[in-house]
């Protein structure tokens, strides 16, 4: 296994911020220290970081969490606001966000100590679907701003796929479900604004094939070994 794998699967960090680890001097392998994150290794070497032996692979878990308004996506926060990993007790286990969800909005994010299904989960190649509820301003949502959301919209940053989008309740009603697959920063706020409809709220719903399914916000619950691998699946 390469080192920087075997130091996302032991929970120091993700595989991209082991390789820094790795890079900065900080891991040694039977005493050498090793600046090659591609370096093989296994369970009968002793690897340490800063110091540290570490005792081998621990357990891969995900978790399903309903982030609240004001929590925010990370591990850590210089702001002094409350981060997501916060909220799971995790018995020591080194749990870190798939992904990101602003503070000011609230819903479904994953925390996993397993970096390479994150950065699967994450990446654009895989078009992984997040589903969305949107309350918006500018009065009801017309067929026109639905129907430009569903062709994709120009941002700053170029044109956004096709959205799958629908309104919630009758014609004259300020709420939508949109599905979409890129990962851009603070997307569904910049799409709706484009078509004319500023965002007042925002609940991620789904993430793939899991659902927020009755969880109350603030709460968590550790997903299945199946609900996992149909995670991986994707």
């Amino acid at each position: 296994m390469r080192l920087a794998k075997y130091l996302a699967h032991a929970g120091v960090a993700s595989r991209r911020a082991a390789e820094s680890v790795i890079v900065d001097g900080r891991v040694s392998v039977d005493g050498e220290i090793v600046l090659d994150p591609a370096r093989d290794v296994d369970e009968e070497n002793r690897v340490t970081v800063d110091g540290r032996a570490l005792a081998g692979p621990e357990a891969r878990v995900v978790y399903a969490v309903n982030k609240p308004l004001g929590v925010v996506s990370t591990a850590h926060d210089s702001h002094g606001r409350r981060p997501v990993v916060e909220l799971v007790r995790a018995e020591g286990l080194r749990l870190y966000p798939v992904g990101r969800l602003d503070a000011d909005s609230s819903g479904l994010i994953l925390l996993t100590n397993d970096g390479e299904l994150a950065n699967r989960l994450t990446h654009p190649r895989f078009e992984v679907e997040k589903t969305y509820r949107a309350t918006l301003g500018g009065g009801p949502v017309g067929d026109d701003a639905l129907r430009a959301l569903r062709r994709g919209v120009e941002l700053d940053d170029g044109p956004t796929a096709p959205a799958r989008v629908r309104r919630m309740g009758g014609r004259r009603s300020n709420l939508i479900e949109m599905t979409i697959h890129e990962g851009r920063n603070r997307q569904v706020r910049r799409m709706c604004e484009v078509v004319g409809h500023p965002l007042l709220a925002l609940e991620r719903v789904a993430f793939g094939p899991l659902e927020l399914d009755g969880l109350a916000a603030g709460a968590h619950r550790r997903l299945s070994e199946h609900e996992t691998e149909r995670l991986r699946a994707l």
